[in-house]
């Protein structure tokens, strides 16, 4: 019999963090800080509101587009927290999650052959999506010294005259980089000299700790050609209720909109309902919980800094990005190592991307008391590793 398998899609290869869980997952009484997942439940006016959906019969389909009243909700929330201005009913589509809006603009905006710019390292599947629409991948491999932000020297090296998409993801998943307005600035020059379109991953934009997020589709020239990836699983703690959203310009929206009318018709009705109950009333749940990752992203800090574990200043996301190349291993060595001898799972940092070789990530997305049962067992070690 013939292989009916594609041949693009067998030469991916499997998430290297879900290679390593897998494993993990075989360790009775690991500790993991390794999820990317709030540890807070959605809070419970949210769900109240999907469970109350339920009760009403709310379960039909929506709209391919999404709940028009949610797609309003969507563009005032831009509006006031990031100066974003769109139309509910032109610029905006409801997904499902984040992850099908990423697919859906890869499929939508790329022909054979096209180069896609990645910067790394980066969230798992970006790469991927890319691939399989026939991109050609360029990857800048972004530096610890720069505390992993994109610089416009990195991305004119980069360019080529097959060069049209840049994707983008600051806050950053897995540093907790983060890219601020003058930052950005001089990265939308480059992109508008050089005809480029970006795919804004904005996913952790309301876990930033110093300043407001800044999104570069609010920059001048650049909101007609960005596309604004959001959602509602890390800020509103809302993971399992898989809904995200895309906005941007309007022809982009449209097919993109097409595609997501015979792949998946539209996202949950539920999780809509629920997500507009987020928006209006979630701006107090989301200040908690980012308080409490700032309490445990200082903490964790402090503690790599006790144990002579570098590592810069997340200021984004709930991630930290240690170095561990003092140590000579690789990051998947040292990850597997830790977890066999002190049963905590870490995240290799190749696993985002070859630039991510010699560090680990860190998930703080955990309680205080875990991250300190945790951190001890690291701890212990790295001593043993140094003698």
């Amino acid at each position: 019999m013939r292989d009916f398998l594609s041949k693009k899609v067998k030469e991916i290869k499997p998430s290297g963090i879900r290679k390593f869980f897998d494993i993990a997952s075989e360790i009775k009484g690991a500790i993991s800080l390794g999820v990317g997942e709030p540890d807070f439940d959605t809070p419970w006016h949210i769900r109240e509101e999907g469970i109350y959906s339920l009760e009403r019969g709310k379960t039909h389909y929506t709209s391919n587009s999404g709940l028009k009243e949610l797609r309003i909700e969507i563009c005032k929330y831009l509006q006031r927290k990031y100066n974003l201005s769109y139309d509910y009913s032109k610029n905006v589509l409801v997904t499902v999650g984040g992850s099908e809006a990423i697919d859906m603009a890869f499929r939508a905006m790329i022909e054979e052959g096209d180069e896609v710019i990645i910067t790394t390292p980066c969230y798992v599947s970006y790469e991927p999506c890319a691939t399989l629409c026939g991109a050609t991948v360029k990857t800048i491999n972004l530096k610890n010294e720069n505390e992993f932000r994109l610089t416009k020297q990195e991305l004119l090296d980069a360019i080529t005259p097959k060069s049209k998409i840049l994707i983008m993801n600051f806050p950053n998943n897995p540093t907790g980089a983060i890219m601020e307005k003058s930052d950005l600035e001089e990265i939308a020059k480059v992109i508008i000299d050089n005809d480029l379109f970006v795919i804004s991953d904005e996913i952790y934009s309301e876990l930033s700790y110093f300043n407001n997020h800044v999104s570069i589709a609010s920059l001048p020239g650049m909101k007609e050609r960005t596309l604004v990836i959001n959602g509602f699983s890390k800020s509103f703690a809302m993971t399992g209720w898989r809904l995200g959203y895309a906005c941007g310009p309007e022809a982009l929206i449209k097919q993109m909109t097409k595609i997501h009318q015979f792949a998946i018709m539209c996202a949950p009705t539920g999780s809509q309902y629920a997500a507009i109950e987020a928006l209006k009333n979630g701006d107090d749940d989301v200040l908690t919980m980012k308080e409490s990752y700032d309490e445990r992203r200082r903490y964790v800090l402090y503690r790599l800094k006790e144990m002579g574990l570098p590592c810069f200043e997340p200021k984004g996301a709930f991630y930290l990005f240690p170095d561990i190349r003092q140590f000579g291993l690789s990051s998947e060595e040292f990850a597997l190592k830790l977890l066999n001898e002190k049963k905590v799972v870490v995240v290799p940092g190749d696993a985002f991307g070859v630039s991510g070789d010699g560090f680990i990530r860190i998930s703080y997305a955990y309680s205080i008391d875990n991250l300190k049962v945790a951190l001890n067992r690291i701890s212990e070690f790295l001593d043993e590793l140094r003698k």
